[in-house]
């Protein structure tokens, strides 16, 4: 052989050695390069890994034979501390991470120094927009860009390398109650995203933009707007049609809802999206929809053509929702023995408390089945089954084939309905995570209750909180605050979608855990709220290692690989929508730390940072001359206008937002109620002047002070003599 055929056939040789490393950054992840990840599996390039979104890693080094060994190899300490919510990314030893008011780091993979950052500087006043705090689940890749969708809408492309922003898009009215705490997907040069804000009154959609301009290639409206204003010239015209049949009256006022605040995915083998939608806006059907109806598509699943946006299909978990059960939670895609025959399924396990089988080239349902119980008490077996519905119709020849068999109970017409699972859902954003080798899917639940009533006087207030519905007030009986907490609990399960069962759980004292991560290691991982962090046996559920990470950790879990190393990285902070309005059924904070990103290894000999979480001190509080029925009436307006979203259940905050019993405002009356009316916006404390009443006001700020004197007698009995 010449010198020349003998060189090419080495540069051959290297190239075809190389295959199975590439990519090699940032710059050469395009479609390819995420459809064959696990040909890089020490890389994490999207979401949820692959575009399966399956969360399975095939890295062994960490495995169920050595996991006892793992420990803390680095940390790095966020600016805020506000809720964490994302999944890092990580490609040729860097990680892409957003913390709470979507500021984007990069980090050396290995050692957690930081190589730059990009805050977006997203206005607080924002912040008054949240439902549940300003957090963000996580980044995209593509090309050399770091992709960050901003609580504020507007969609940024950063330059991996330098961190210096290369384009930025507005995807919605900033003047209207949206938000965006979702992950944006890409995929064939796309970017795909969603937005919030359903619970304060807008109108859902999905977007579409160009990867290398950020210029809007498609939307789709996930329910029909102004019926008087016709079409809108968007993807989702062809279903309008579909949709607006399944509404009545005079929706599109407040919005409708329907947004798509969390899962979007990529469907490559049918070059689909799936998008998982939200709740009504408002909440309870006889105020958005007298009429009834199903009004699509909230709480669904809709299929629409990647490159074009063209409804494709869909499949609704609740129609005609009015309980806030969306269902924007995972959807994981998979392929099965379904029958005996082998099906390409999305698998789904929302708010309602089903876990559903769809068959993806169609959307049509191939099962559903009760997949939460309450327990009766702490570590027994479940008990009290979900309440809203008795199952799910499947038989094919039923008119109703597809459609939950709902209690008309619960749909508090006429009476009050206590209902499970509670807004809260029986799931909610934590993500889930597939083991294809067992077949198991691994998911936090949760088991929460809640009293339903309609509110016969809502007049929906635009960029408030509308539900159209009044719930049980905060419990001042100590005995039924004790039984509160055993009623929200949790725990991790792995269900097995074709057997149609659950083949094992781990039972929790605190509702809301974790996202999960599966590995080939025979390995499943999952943190807490009270700042644990496991190691589960994939087959059996058996705990096979634990670390106290000191701080919650809510976000998916994820591994990846730096110079043969293996590592688990995790976010831990102390916000995000459960310590926000659950603080009250759970010990007291102290101050409040930064987030931090938490980062383990084999051999690991760091320690986590200590965090004090002994209570802050309540003042004496002011003597406020009012009666039983003006504090009560200050506990129902509190709850009913949504101030507990913010400032806790009960009035007792244990995130970043202010506990109200310790606030110095409480004393003087003129400066609670500017800051009710007025707002303090630098803050992201909204003007509820149109919504609150002087005497509304006057009535919260005497149950907060009871409160506070509730508190500040336990505490002085606390003290020793």
């Amino acid at each position: 052989m010449s010198l020349r055929g003998t060189l090419a056939l080495s540069l051959l040789m290297l190239a075809l050695a190389g295959c199975g490393d590439a990519p090699k950054g940032p710059e050469a992840v395009d479609q390819a390069a995420i459809e064959n990840a696990d040909k890089t599996p020490g890389d994490w390039l999207t979401y949820g890994r692959t575009f399966s979104e399956q969360r399975f890693s095939p890295l062994t080094k960490i495995n169920k034979e050595n996991v006892k060994e793992l420990g803390l190899a680095w940390t790095f300490e966020f600016t805020t501390n506000r809720g964490q919510s994302a999944t890092p990314l990580v490609s040729n030893g860097v990680m892409y991470v957003v913390s709470s008011w979507s500021v984007v780091h990069a980090l050396d993979g290995a050692t957690g120094k930081e190589l730059w950052r990009y805050d977006p500087e997203v206005p607080r006043s924002f912040g008054a927009k949240a439902c549940c705090d300003v957090t963000s689940r996580g980044l995209a890749m593509w090309k050399g860009k770091i992709f960050v969708a901003a609580f504020d809408g507007r969609l940024i492309a950063l330059d991996a390398k330098s961190g210096k922003k290369v384009w930025e898009t507005l995807t919605f009215d900033q003047s209207q109650p949206y938000t965006i705490t979702g992950a944006p997907r890409v995929a064939n040069g796309l970017i795909y995203i969603g937005n919030g804000g359903a619970d304060l009154g807008v109108r859902g959609y999905v977007g579409a933009y160009d990867a290398e301009t950020g210029k809007l290639v498609w939307r789709f409206y996930l329910v029909p707007g102004d019926p008087a204003k016709g079409p809108d010239n968007a993807a989702s015209d062809d279903a309008l049609p579909m949709m607006a049949k399944t509404w009545t009256g005079e929706w599109w006022k407040i919005g409708g809802g329907g947004t798509a605040w969390d899962s979007i995915v990529y469907d490559a083998d049918y070059d689909q999206v799936l998008i998982g939608t939200g709740n009504g806006s408002p909440w309870n059907q006889q105020h958005r929809s007298p009429g009834g109806g199903d009004n699509l598509f909230l709480c669904a699943i809709v299929a629409v053509d990647a490159k074009t946006g063209k409804y494709k299909w869909h499949y609704q978990t609740t129609p005609g929702e009015t309980w806030d059960h969306n269902s924007i939670q995972s959807i994981i895609l998979a392929d099965l023995p379904i029958g005996g025959k082998p099906t390409k399924v999305a698998l789904h396990a929302p708010k309602n408390g089903f876990f559903y089988v769809l068959d993806r080239a169609n959307g049509k349902l191939l099962s559903a089945d009760p997949l939460i119980q309450m327990r009766a008490e702490k570590d027994t077996p479940p008990g009290q089954p979900i309440s809203w519905a008795t199952g799910v119709d499947q038989d094919p020849k039923s008119p109703t084939f597809g459609r939950p068999i709902e209690n008309p109970q619960a749909r508090y017409k006429t009476a009050p309905a206590l209902v499970t699972p509670a807004p809260p859902g029986a799931r909610l954003w934590p993500s889930a995570a597939f083991n294809p080798t067992h077949g198991l899917v691994y998911f936090p639940v949760m088991n929460n209750v809640t009293l339903y009533e309609d509110d016969p006087n809502f007049a929906p207030v635009a960029a408030y909180y509308n539900t159209g519905a009044k719930f049980g007030a905060y419990p001042d009986d100590p005995k039924m605050q004790e039984a509160m907490k055993t009623m929200f609990t949790g725990a991790l399960v792995a269900w097995d979608p074709v057997a149609r069962k659950e083949k094992w759980r781990v039972n929790y004292d605190t509702m809301w855990n974790g996202g999960a991560l599966a590995t080939a290691g025979d390995l499943v991982f999952e943190g807490n709220a009270q700042g644990r962090f496991f190691a589960y046996d994939a087959a059996t559920g058996a705990k096979l290692w634990e670390t106290q990470a000191n701080a919650n950790i809510a976000a998916g879990p994820m591994t990846y690989e730096v110079n043969g190393e293996q590592y688990v990285a995790a976010l831990s902070g102390y916000g995000g929508a459960f310590f926000l309005y659950i603080g009250a059924v759970l010990p007291p904070a102290g101050e409040i730390p930064n987030g931090r990103v938490l980062v383990y290894k084999l051999g690991g000999k760091e320690t986590a940072p200590a965090i004090d979480l002994k209570p802050v001190p309540i003042l004496e509080p002011p003597a406020i001359k009012a009666d039983a029925k003006t504090v009560e009436a200050g506990n129902a307006q509190f709850h009913a206008h949504g101030c507990f979203i913010c400032h806790g259940f009960g009035g007792v905050s244990r995130s970043a937002v202010p506990d109200l019993r310790r606030s110095p405002i409480l004393a003087d009356k003129d400066a609670w109620l500017e800051v009710v009316h007025g707002g303090r916006l630098e803050n992201g404390m909204p003007n509820f002047s149109k919504a609150v009443t002087a005497e509304q006001a006057e009535q919260m700020r005497a149950y907060i002070a009871a409160r506070a004197a509730t508190g500040y007698a336990e505490q002085q009995a606390a003290k020793p003599n």
